[in-house]
Protein backbone atom coordinates (compact mmCIF):
# COMPACT_ATOMS: atom_id res chain seq x y z
CA UNK A 1 0.00 0.00 0.00
CA UNK A 2 1.56 3.23 -1.14
CA UNK A 3 1.60 6.06 1.29
CA UNK A 4 -1.14 9.17 0.26
CA UNK A 5 -0.59 13.03 1.79
CA UNK A 6 -3.17 14.62 3.23
CA UNK A 7 -3.65 16.95 -0.48
CA UNK A 8 -2.58 14.73 -3.51
CA UNK A 9 -2.74 17.09 -6.80
CA UNK A 10 -5.25 19.91 -7.22
CA UNK A 11 -7.48 19.84 -3.71
CA UNK A 12 -11.51 20.94 -3.53
CA UNK A 13 -13.24 22.20 -0.53
CA UNK A 14 -16.59 20.22 -0.68
CA UNK A 15 -18.82 21.91 1.81
CA UNK A 16 -22.03 19.69 2.27
CA UNK A 17 -25.37 20.51 3.45
CA UNK A 18 -24.42 23.07 5.85
CA UNK A 19 -28.17 24.53 5.99
CA UNK A 20 -30.40 26.10 8.68
CA UNK A 21 -32.29 22.86 9.40
CA UNK A 22 -36.04 22.60 9.72
CA UNK A 23 -37.72 23.51 13.30
CA UNK A 24 -39.47 20.68 14.91
CA UNK A 25 -42.85 19.86 14.24
CA UNK A 26 -44.95 18.80 16.93
CA UNK A 27 -41.93 18.11 18.91
CA UNK A 28 -40.14 16.18 16.18
CA UNK A 29 -37.24 16.74 14.22
CA UNK A 30 -37.64 15.93 10.31
CA UNK A 31 -33.90 15.03 10.77
CA UNK A 32 -32.29 13.36 14.09
CA UNK A 33 -28.60 14.97 14.93
CA UNK A 34 -26.14 13.44 17.32
CA UNK A 35 -25.52 15.88 20.12
CA UNK A 36 -23.12 18.74 19.50
CA UNK A 37 -21.30 21.65 21.37
CA UNK A 38 -21.26 23.45 17.76
CA UNK A 39 -17.41 23.43 17.62
CA UNK A 40 -17.90 21.44 14.12
CA UNK A 41 -19.37 24.44 12.61
CA UNK A 42 -16.63 26.67 14.03
CA UNK A 43 -13.79 24.72 12.57
CA UNK A 44 -15.74 24.16 8.78
CA UNK A 45 -16.06 28.10 9.25
CA UNK A 46 -12.32 28.40 9.51
CA UNK A 47 -12.09 25.56 6.82
CA UNK A 48 -13.57 27.78 4.38
CA UNK A 49 -11.62 30.80 4.74
CA UNK A 50 -8.26 28.96 5.20
CA UNK A 51 -9.23 27.08 1.56
CA UNK A 52 -9.60 30.60 0.39
CA UNK A 53 -6.95 31.80 1.81
CA UNK A 54 -5.14 29.51 -0.03
CA UNK A 55 -6.53 29.42 -3.03
CA UNK A 56 -8.37 26.09 -2.88
CA UNK A 57 -12.09 26.05 -5.02
CA UNK A 58 -14.76 26.02 -2.69
CA UNK A 59 -17.95 24.26 -3.58
CA UNK A 60 -21.14 24.29 -1.19
CA UNK A 61 -23.96 21.88 -1.31
CA UNK A 62 -27.46 22.52 -0.68
CA UNK A 63 -30.21 19.94 -1.06
CA UNK A 64 -33.11 21.29 -1.50
CA UNK A 65 -36.95 19.33 -2.55
CA UNK A 66 -39.72 20.44 -4.48
CA UNK A 67 -42.63 21.51 -2.68
CA UNK A 68 -44.64 18.76 -3.97
CA UNK A 69 -41.98 16.27 -2.57
CA UNK A 70 -41.69 14.63 -5.95
CA UNK A 71 -38.31 13.75 -6.07
CA UNK A 72 -37.99 12.19 -2.41
CA UNK A 73 -37.97 9.27 -3.91
CA UNK A 74 -37.14 6.42 -1.15
CA UNK A 75 -35.54 9.06 1.29
CA UNK A 76 -38.93 8.85 3.28
CA UNK A 77 -38.95 5.42 3.89
CA UNK A 78 -36.63 5.68 6.66
CA UNK A 79 -36.37 7.43 9.69
CA UNK A 80 -36.32 10.92 7.68
CA UNK A 81 -39.62 13.05 7.34
CA UNK A 82 -40.32 15.69 5.14
CA UNK A 83 -37.30 18.00 5.12
CA UNK A 84 -35.58 21.41 2.84
CA UNK A 85 -38.07 22.09 0.92
CA UNK A 86 -37.47 24.68 -1.42
CA UNK A 87 -37.90 28.33 -0.52
CA UNK A 88 -37.78 27.29 3.35
CA UNK A 89 -35.53 29.09 5.70
CA UNK A 90 -34.93 25.97 6.87
CA UNK A 91 -33.10 25.16 3.19
CA UNK A 92 -30.64 27.92 2.99
CA UNK A 93 -27.35 27.65 3.81
CA UNK A 94 -26.27 28.64 6.79
CA UNK A 95 -25.56 32.39 7.04
CA UNK A 96 -22.32 32.26 9.47
CA UNK A 97 -20.15 30.07 7.61
CA UNK A 98 -19.76 32.53 4.87
CA UNK A 99 -20.68 31.68 1.37
CA UNK A 100 -19.76 34.40 -1.26
CA UNK A 101 -20.76 34.74 -4.98
CA UNK A 102 -16.99 33.35 -5.82
CA UNK A 103 -17.66 30.46 -4.42
CA UNK A 104 -18.85 27.25 -6.02
CA UNK A 105 -22.64 26.15 -5.32
CA UNK A 106 -24.14 22.63 -6.45
CA UNK A 107 -27.98 21.91 -5.78
CA UNK A 108 -28.68 18.22 -4.95
CA UNK A 109 -32.50 16.64 -4.87
CA UNK A 110 -30.33 12.64 -3.33
CA UNK A 111 -27.76 12.32 -0.74
CA UNK A 112 -24.62 12.08 -2.89
CA UNK A 113 -23.43 15.75 -4.52
CA UNK A 114 -22.49 13.22 -7.16
CA UNK A 115 -26.09 12.08 -7.99
CA UNK A 116 -28.26 13.78 -10.86
CA UNK A 117 -26.32 17.19 -10.72
CA UNK A 118 -23.44 18.36 -12.80
CA UNK A 119 -20.50 18.22 -9.55
CA UNK A 120 -18.42 15.73 -11.83
CA UNK A 121 -18.46 18.49 -14.50
CA UNK A 122 -17.36 21.48 -11.98
CA UNK A 123 -14.66 18.70 -10.77
CA UNK A 124 -13.09 18.02 -14.24
CA UNK A 125 -13.58 21.90 -14.69
CA UNK A 126 -11.41 22.47 -11.86
CA UNK A 127 -9.06 19.63 -12.94
CA UNK A 128 -9.83 18.59 -9.32
CA UNK A 129 -8.05 15.39 -7.66
CA UNK A 130 -8.71 15.44 -3.85
CA UNK A 131 -12.23 16.10 -2.28
CA UNK A 132 -11.88 17.48 1.22
CA UNK A 133 -15.65 16.81 2.99
CA UNK A 134 -16.73 18.30 5.90
CA UNK A 135 -20.18 19.24 6.51
CA UNK A 136 -23.49 16.86 7.35
CA UNK A 137 -24.78 14.49 8.14
CA UNK A 138 -21.57 11.86 8.44
CA UNK A 139 -23.60 8.98 8.18
CA UNK A 140 -25.93 10.15 4.80
CA UNK A 141 -24.91 12.69 2.75
CA UNK A 142 -21.29 12.97 3.57
CA UNK A 143 -20.90 9.13 3.43
CA UNK A 144 -22.50 8.50 0.31
CA UNK A 145 -20.30 11.70 -1.59
CA UNK A 146 -17.34 10.35 -0.28
CA UNK A 147 -17.97 6.74 -1.49
CA UNK A 148 -19.25 7.90 -5.24
CA UNK A 149 -16.03 10.17 -4.95
CA UNK A 150 -14.01 7.09 -4.25
CA UNK A 151 -15.54 5.45 -6.76
CA UNK A 152 -15.01 8.45 -9.59
CA UNK A 153 -11.34 7.78 -8.58
CA UNK A 154 -10.41 11.00 -6.51
CA UNK A 155 -8.77 10.89 -3.43
CA UNK A 156 -11.39 11.53 -0.28
CA UNK A 157 -10.77 13.17 2.82
CA UNK A 158 -13.48 13.87 5.42
CA UNK A 159 -12.56 15.97 8.47
CA UNK A 160 -14.16 14.52 11.32
CA UNK A 161 -14.26 17.40 13.49
CA UNK A 162 -16.03 19.54 11.26
CA UNK A 163 -18.77 16.44 10.39
CA UNK A 164 -21.90 15.67 12.55
CA UNK A 165 -24.02 12.88 11.81
CA UNK A 166 -27.23 11.31 13.05
CA UNK A 167 -26.37 10.09 16.01
CA UNK A 168 -23.16 9.57 17.68
CA UNK A 169 -22.65 5.46 16.57
CA UNK A 170 -23.60 6.50 13.30
CA UNK A 171 -21.22 9.29 13.05
CA UNK A 172 -18.20 7.09 14.06
CA UNK A 173 -19.61 4.07 12.36
CA UNK A 174 -19.24 6.30 8.94
CA UNK A 175 -15.79 7.06 9.62
CA UNK A 176 -14.41 4.34 10.25
CA UNK A 177 -16.17 3.27 6.82
CA UNK A 178 -14.59 6.04 4.87
CA UNK A 179 -11.26 5.02 6.09
CA UNK A 180 -11.74 1.38 5.38
CA UNK A 181 -11.91 3.00 2.04
CA UNK A 182 -8.88 5.36 1.47
CA UNK A 183 -6.64 5.07 4.76
CA UNK A 184 -6.37 8.35 6.00
CA UNK A 185 -9.39 9.50 4.88
CA UNK A 186 -9.99 10.94 8.47
CA UNK A 187 -8.40 14.51 9.22
CA UNK A 188 -8.48 17.06 11.67
CA UNK A 189 -9.26 20.26 11.18
CA UNK A 190 -6.60 21.65 12.77
CA UNK A 191 -4.47 19.72 10.42
CA UNK A 192 -5.94 20.72 7.33
CA UNK A 193 -5.46 24.02 7.88
CA UNK A 194 -1.93 23.79 8.75
CA UNK A 195 -1.93 22.00 5.05
CA UNK A 196 -3.42 24.93 3.26
CA UNK A 197 -1.28 27.16 4.99
CA UNK A 198 1.50 25.57 3.77
CA UNK A 199 0.04 25.76 0.29
CA UNK A 200 -0.64 29.00 0.54
CA UNK A 201 2.77 29.91 1.56
CA UNK A 202 4.82 27.85 -1.09
CA UNK A 203 2.39 29.70 -3.71
CA UNK A 204 3.48 33.00 -2.55
CA UNK A 205 7.31 31.70 -2.50
CA UNK A 206 6.65 30.75 -6.26
CA UNK A 207 5.00 33.91 -7.16
CA UNK A 208 5.23 36.99 -4.86
CA UNK A 209 2.26 39.35 -6.80
CA UNK A 210 -0.47 36.95 -6.12
CA UNK A 211 0.13 37.82 -2.43
CA UNK A 212 0.74 41.10 -3.42
CA UNK A 213 -3.05 40.76 -5.46
CA UNK A 214 -4.67 39.13 -2.82
CA UNK A 215 -3.72 41.96 -0.22
CA UNK A 216 -5.10 45.14 -2.68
Amino acid sequence: MSHRHLIEGNPVLVVVDIQNGDPPSAGITPIPHMPSDGSWIANATQLIQGARDADVPVVFIQEAHRRDLIDFGRELDGVEGVHLLEGDHGTEIRPEIGMTENDYFIKKRRYSCFFGTDFELLMKGLDADTLIFIGGLTDVCVHYSFVDGHQHNYFCRVVEDSVTGSSSDAHNASLNAMEYLQTGARRLTGEVLQTFQERAERRLAADPKTGLRSAL
